[in-house]
């Protein structure tokens, strides 16, 4: 299964937005991942439906929506017709995981669970056939540029293990960089989040670098 990179918005320079996705755009970047916290899930703030709609008609990358906020399922219609490809739910804030993904389904995109770090992977045991990508946080979600947690590594070998026979994508998202991407991808992770790297400096080298260090 071939790599995806997906730089994280949170981490581009948010007064140069469209210039940023352009040069992603540029590098054939698989999608793009937009966090959407709401300072209560986690303690930062960002990306609306009303801004992911005006981004959208700016690209035709397909959109990762992560979801980091309480009671996902009243805010999901909103982002499915602000443009969201996919979008992914916190195991932990919504009480009902099946009825949300199938929520999701309903406006025909796809649909993805995330677990924070101290999450266990069985809590997804029941509804692997609901989902389309499995996001696994390696850093606690909230803030951008934090350091990779080692212990993931186990988990996601975990995940890869639960999915086999599945059609559903490992995506990792906190603290990657050249020195953590070849060994998520090792442990069976196949679509690389990154933010804080990407968009630090040369955004093409950047890329270029990441995608040549897990060859």
């Amino acid at each position: 299964m071939s790599v995806k990179i997906a730089p994280s918005l949170f981490g581009a320079d948010l007064g140069n937005l469209e210039s940023q996705i352009k040069a992603v755009e540029e590098c054939n970047v698989e999608m793009l991942h937009i966090d959407v916290m709401d300072g209560n899930f986690v303690p930062n703030i960002a990306f609306g439906p009303d801004q992911i709609k005006m981004l959208r008609s700016k690209t035709k990358l397909p959109f990762d929506v992560h979801l980091m906020v309480q009671e996902p399922d009243r805010l999901i219609p909103r982002f499915a017709d602000a443009g969201a490809d996919i979008i992914m739910v916190h195991q932990e804030a919504t009480t009902h995981l099946h009825r949300s993904l199938k929520l999701i389904k309903s406006f025909g995109i796809k649909a993805g669970v995330v677990l924070t770090p101290a999450t266990p992977v069985d809590t997804l045991k029941y509804v692997l056939d609901e989902t389309d990508m499995i996001l696994l946080m390696t850093v606690n979600p909230g803030y951008g540029g934090q350091s990779f947690i080692p212990n993931s590594i186990g988990k996601i070998k975990d995940i890869a293990e639960m999915v086999k026979g599945y059609d559903i994508d490992i995506q990792v998202d906190g603290g990657i960089n050249l020195e953590t991407a070849p060994k998520v991808v090792e442990a069976g992770a196949n679509v690389l989040v990154a933010g804080s790297f990407t968009f630090k400096g040369d955004i093409a080298k950047n890329i270029s670098d990441l995608r040549n260090c897990v060859k």
